[in-house]
């Protein structure tokens, strides 16, 4: 059976599927995108992705077409008729299509669309074995807060970190990581003290990453909203990323240094087992 994606209001087989050559989110990168991750066949932590979503479209001056019920209503319609397990949905607004002018056009409508992708997040091998990263410069626009489809600069480094062999690249700036190409970049200290950049237009605010740290503030685990630099990083007793895609992936190596004992340290692995546990009953409940 054909995978159905959905585009401007109506479920179709992923062959038939088309968007105007004029749409602006293919000439000008002008549109933003969501994930939200689906555990059990149910949607994790949706509220907050759906509200970064609007936050994204208000940023840029796109009104969003949806209400959050109705972007739910939607997003478990796709789930449905993939008969999608686990894995991922991919959410993408653009300011539709007209003319190629810079300007906003005046009479384009919104180009929606959604997709879902199988992918094994519970019992994925990384989690065990811990994932090596290289770091990148970050070559990203000024606004990094918005979740803009613009995303040449995370593309090169995701293809910097296949050509190194390694599984990611977190990316630097003025000598402090900034983020991971597609995750929230955690490193915890020799006594216990998880970090992470604060939010700014900086990085992306992760809705994985306020989960987690509010998980980890329950266990009792200090955590500290601030820079660290690559150094740092190096010498820290654990490291991690969070993403929806992902939860909590522990980082073993950094450019090739290990990471304490390069295996996936004990927090992180707390971590990741508290945040399945927040996401199966709100999966089963939802």
């Amino acid at each position: 059976m054909s995978r159905i994606v959905f585009v401007n209001g109506s479920f179709v087989p992923y062959e038939e599927a088309s968007i105007p050559i004029m749409d602006r989110g293919f000439l000008f990168a002008d549109g933003i995108y969501e994930v939200a991750a689906v555990l059990g066949g149910r949607l994790v932590d949706n509220e907050a992705h759906l509200a970064r979503l609007d936050r994204s479209l208000g940023e840029i001056r796109i009104p969003n077409p949806y209400s959050a019920a109705e972007w739910t209503r939607l997003e478990e319609e796709i789930v449905r008729r993939n008969n999608l397990a686990e894995g991922l949905v991919y959410m993408q607004v653009t300011r539709g299509a007209a003319e190629r002018d810079f300007a906003f056009p005046a009479e384009a409508r919104q180009t929606v669309v959604m997709f879902t992708q199988p992918k094994n997040i519970r019992n994925a091998p990384q989690a065990e074995t811990g994932m090596k990263v290289i770091t990148v410069p970050d070559l990203r626009w000024a606004r990094r807060d918005i979740k803009s489809v613009g995303l040449l600069a995370q593309v090169l480094a995701k293809q910097a970190a296949a050509e190194a062999g390694v599984g990611d690249a977190w990316m630097v700036e003025n000598g402090h990581v900034t983020e991971g190409s597609s995750s929230t970049a955690f490193i915890i200290t020799t006594d216990g003290r998880i970090v992470t950049r604060p939010l700014s237009n900086a990085v992306l605010p992760g809705i994985t990453r306020v989960a987690v740290m509010r998980l980890a503030r329950e266990a009792g685990l200090a955590v500290e909203e601030r820079l660290f630099s690559v150094d740092e990083a190096k010498a820290a007793a654990e490291a991690f990323v969070t993403s929806a895609s992902a939860f909590v992936m522990p980082v073993v190596e950094i450019d090739g240094a290990p990471v304490a004992d390069g295996k996936p340290g004990r927090h992180t692995r707390r971590l990741r087992a508290l945040y399945f546990e927040m996401a199966e009953p709100e999966a089963k409940a939802a």
